[in-house]
């Protein structure tokens, strides 16, 4: 949980340390620009504070590995896609969206250090610890930092022990290991998709290279 917590501040500071112009620059999520990423954060924080607020009485039916799945890239066709491009639209001026973030990030971050790790809270049809969700996001955050600062060299990056959390929950997920030669963004950004991987890069991954991309989702 302390985790969720590093990973979510950097993110959130990486955001408000931006420029004005650097909201309509290209992210890393194909036909995002970095408004529409940010106003995609201010909905995830929106489910940080649903699911904590969603108690469930049932077993966990998943755990921090297994809340995500592989998931076909996306098809650029999602409504709900859509709408995010809309809703950040709406927002016109970019300080607007970082005080949106700032407020509700900040709400989703105080609940996440306010909450019982053992408590079971249901999301997407599913049952889980609160502690194995915040786990799971750290992915999330980790993944949309990096989405951030694509096409950002100066922007201040997401922390080490995150890239090797999320590292770890890509294995897990994805059922492979990445090769040791593969620095933790490196896997993340090839792992996913983000990256084309390099002829050499694709010899080592071996068998695993004609799998890729494991989107999640």
């Amino acid at each position: 949980m302390d985790l969720f917590s590093r990973s979510w501040t950097a993110l959130r500071a990486a955001v408000a340390g931006l420029p004005d112009a650097a909201f309509a620059r290209p992210s890393g999520c194909a036909g995002w620009l970095v408004r529409d990423l940010v106003c995609h954060l201010v909905l995830d924080a929106q489910d940080v504070l649903i699911t904590l607020a969603t108690p469930a009485t049932t077993r966990p039916t998943r755990d921090a590995v297994t809340y995500w799945e592989v998931v076909a890239p996306p098809a650029g066709d999602d409504p709900l896609d859509a709408l995010v491009v809309r809703l950040a639209a709406a927002y016109e001026e970019p300080w607007l969206l970082r005080f949106h973030l700032d407020d509700v990030g900040s709400a989703a971050g105080r609940a996440a250090g306010l909450a019982d790790p053992a408590a079971l809270v249901a999301t997407r049809d599913q049952v889980l610890t609160a502690g194995d969700y915040l786990s799971a996001y750290v992915l999330e955050w980790t993944l949309h930092h990096l989405d951030l600062i694509a096409h950002l060299p100066d922007a201040p990056g997401p922390p080490a022990e995150g890239l090797a959390r999320s590292r770890e929950l890509l294995e897990g997920i994805a059922g492979e290991m990445f090769p040791r030669s593969f620095s933790d963004r490196d896997a993340l950004l090839v792992g996913t998709g983000r990256r084309t991987p390099s002829e050499a890069e694709r010899a080592a991954l071996g068998g695993t290279a004609a799998r890729l991309p494991f989107a999640v989702g």
